[in-house]
């Protein structure tokens, strides 16, 4: 079995029982929804007990709990042809050099992390339509300055 047909799996058993994700990632908890449902989309990997849960909940085999514990081959292809997904590649198109600016002019010379990262998805109730609200955080990393000699900055900290 691939990680692909694990995910097929995965996502008929959903349908057959009539689980919403919300179900599944109470079911499983242990870490943020996100990032559950990114481990069982083949995205992201399960730390063994979740896997376990995840395995108990689905019924999965030994071999399939396993590979819900694995690394896997993260990406898609690009550009992604999904309109939600490609919108937030508008996003980052079109504001990512704002972004960019404005947190550079805060943190200094650097960048912020996707893998030491929190997210969090909202509804808002809007009388024009509810509204999608992200929270997203993760921690700057500037840039070592290699080579750096004596009294020069080593880190791309914002300068004072």
């Amino acid at each position: 079995m691939t990680r692909a047909q694990l995910t097929e799996k995965i996502l008929d058993i959903k349908r057959e029982k009539g689980w919403s994700w919300k179900y599944i990632c109470e079911q499983i908890g242990g870490v943020s929804p996100v990032l559950i449902v990114g481990a069982l989309l083949g995205q992201m990997k399960l730390v063994k007990p979740l896997a376990k849960k995840a395995a108990v909940l689905f019924g999965l085999s030994e071999i399939e709990e396993r590979m819900l514990n694995e690394v896997p081959m993260r990406g898609t292809l690009m550009p992604p042809t999904d309109p939600l997904i490609y919108r937030f590649y508008e996003l980052v198109m079109v504001n990512g050099p704002a972004w960019k600016a404005l947190i550079e002019e805060e943190f200094g010379d650097g960048i912020m992390s996707a893998i030491d990262f929190d997210m969090e998805i909202e509804r808002l109730p809007h009388e024009k339509g509810d509204r999608v609200k992200i929270t997203m955080s993760g921690k700057f990393l500037p840039y070592k300055y290699y080579g750096a000699e004596q009294g020069l900055p080593t880190y791309g900290y914002k300068e004072e």
